[in-house]
């Protein structure tokens, strides 16, 4: 924030401990030149309580081979091979609490194989997105021999799941041995081969940074101490130097971990702060930006709103959906603003639609309750109910003289009294719905029961137009389609998978979306385990509710085997 110069926090400072952090390891190596063999001797060390042994890839296999080492101590954390179980794996063995009030080791045999691991992922997603390409094109597909370029956003995603890994390391509160293979290469100078030879770590280019101390051994016995970050140690640095006599515990003890901190001190940098950052300003300024807006903004006055609202009343079709429109194109802030002035009183465009939803709903109810009376005359009573259209005098009469009983002589009938017109512009307000249904305006004629057939059957209720589907309804069934989605990704019925959140009767829309939203890293798990990392991804950025995610996973079910 340039120009800012007060701390926005209070802040403390303290003195340098001066303690080493527990050491994360590098043992590099030729193949067959003694890595998983001195790792295993390591084990057995007096300052380590228990080692966790995590072995990637099934190409060497020496995990229990190597567990008949005089003096090994270690246990094997199985895993299934795939990114997720092994970070899990790693994760099991973080949290393992110290053995005999000593420190646990972790051995990750070998981080050479996890990386190819993630490079093949991106191949294959680079060779499916080529093909999904050629298909959206109507191109041909590349063939087995044809190269697929691995673009530089694939490549950040490896790093990130490799950075994931050396993440969960740094929480380790005990010692870490990483074990990887170094090839002998060509050394180039100006982008030229020459004719010397180096030795290059077969991983991600930037694991040496990420380690403490870095251990070369040529063959068996032959050790060289390429890289440390040590205060116990007399070397000197940038130079290679030997290591007679190397073990696993003679190099924790030279790197000081004796004296090693409980946990290590690290403070991780957190790019997604950035991106938190932009949500809560966009959040603080959303209802600013909506304060702003004046009415006049939008050209609405209070004889343009009566005039709406009067006509969505007025359609024939189905008008409590024009007035849901009304509210949807204007927004409720907008109408809340704005003044109207009826029968009913002064209140806001917005009060005004919300009584007259009122009005069709306790309309809708008894043109119900009035069955086979009101649908026979359900034009005429339409026009009479309708709000601000009085009623003709003379069909009033005829109401009354067919319908009421006389009056005693005594007392006199006290006609009623007349509505007051409504104000110029303004929308009519609904009728009290306590008020007695007026009778339908017949004459003897059509009522007479010599002429009118009296077993004619009752005629068929009108049909209504249909409802439009409010938001909530439209976010509610995409919520229960995309629990579909989860519950057959999970082998399970609908009804099981969505039990917690039913247990205490219909949960709310909030209720509903925060539940499956939760569910939704899991059923990503699976989708990667079986080898679907292009859904996994979409399912991943998909938004919530998305209204099209059940038929993004119907080419995924279709193709399913039978009997999944």
């Amino acid at each position: 924030m340039p120009g800012i110069t007060t701390p926005l926090r209070e802040r403390k400072s303290r003195r340098p401990t001066g303690l080493p952090n527990p050491p994360m390891m590098l043992l590099v190596g030729p193949e067959k030149s003694g890595k998983s063999f001195e790792a295993a001797l390591g084990t057995g060390s007096d300052l380590l309580g228990m080692t966790y042994w995590i072995e990637i890839g099934g190409s060497e296999g020496t995990a229990d081979y190597y567990g008949r080492v005089p003096g090994a101590r270690y246990e094997i954390v199985e895993h299934n091979g795939t990114y997720q179980d092994i970070l899990d794996a790693i994760r099991w063995a973080v949290a393992q609490p110290p053995v005999n009030g000593k420190p646990n080791m972790i051995v990750v045999d070998n981080m050479t194989v996890l990386w190819d691991m993630l490079s093949d992922e991106q191949a294959l997603f680079a060779r499916r997105r080529a093909e999904r390409k050629a298909q959206e094109n109507r191109r041909r597909a590349p063939s087995l021999d044809d190269p697929v370029v691995i673009d530089s956003d694939l490549w950040n995603r490896a790093k990130d799941r490799w950075g994931e890994i050396l993440w969960m390391l740094r929480r380790h509160h005990g010692p870490t041995l990483l074990l990887a293979r170094q090839e002998i290469v060509t050394a180039f100078e100006n982008d030229k081969p020459t004719r010397d030879k180096t030795r290059k770590i077969k991983a991600e280019r930037n694991l040496p940074a990420a380690v403490d101390a870095i251990v070369e051994l040529h063959s068996l016995g032959e050790a060289y101490l390429t890289g440390v970050r040590t205060l116990h140690w007399n070397v000197k640095p940038g130079e290679t130097m030997a290591f007679p006599e190397f073990s696993v515990d003679t190099l924790m003890r030279r790197l000081g971990f004796e004296e090693a901190a409980a946990a290590r001190q690290v403070t991780e940098v957190r790019p997604d702060a950035y991106l938190q950052e932009q949500e809560q300003r966009n959040q603080q300024q959303a209802p600013r930006a909506q304060q702003q807006r004046r009415p006049a903004e939008h050209g609405l006055t209070s004889q343009k709103a009566a005039a709406l609202i009067k006509k969505a009343l007025e359609d024939q079709n189905d008008p409590e959906a024009a007035l849901q429109g009304l509210r949807e194109e204007w927004g409720i802030r907008t109408l809340q603003q704005i003044p109207t002035e009826s029968r009913l009183g002064k209140m806001s465009a917005d009060d005004l639609i919300t009584r007259s939803l009122a009005y069709i709903k306790s309309r809708a109810e008894q043109q119900q309750a009035g069955g086979q009376q009101q649908e026979q005359t359900g034009t005429d009573a339409r026009q009479s109910e309708a709000p601000g259209t009085a009623r003709p005098a003379d069909q009033e009469d005829q109401a009354r003289e067919h319908h009421e009983p006389p009056a005693a002589p005594s007392t006199p009938v006290q006609p009623d009294p007349e509505p007051e017109p409504p104000a110029e512009g303004a929308a009519p307000p609904p009728p009290d719905p306590q008020a007695e249904e007026p009778p339908p305006g017949e004459t003897p004629e059509e009522t007479s029961a010599a002429e009118e057939p009296q077993d004619l059957p009752a005629p068929p209720p009108a049909k209504r137009a249909p409802r439009k589907k409010s938001n909530a309804d439209v976010a509610r069934q995409a919520l229960l389609d995309e629990a579909e989605v989860q519950a057959r990704l999970k082998f399970t019925t609908v009804r099981d998978h969505l039990q917690p959140v039913y247990a205490e009767g219909e949960p709310g829309l909030a209720q509903l979306r925060d539940f499956i939203q939760g569910q939704r890293a899991e059923a990503i798990a699976l989708l990667e385990e079986n080898d679907h990392a292009t859904l996994a991804d979409a399912y991943r950025r998909a938004p919530m509710p998305d209204l099209g995610l059940k038929k993004k996973f119907a080419p995924y079910f279709d193709s399913a085997p039978a009997g999944q």
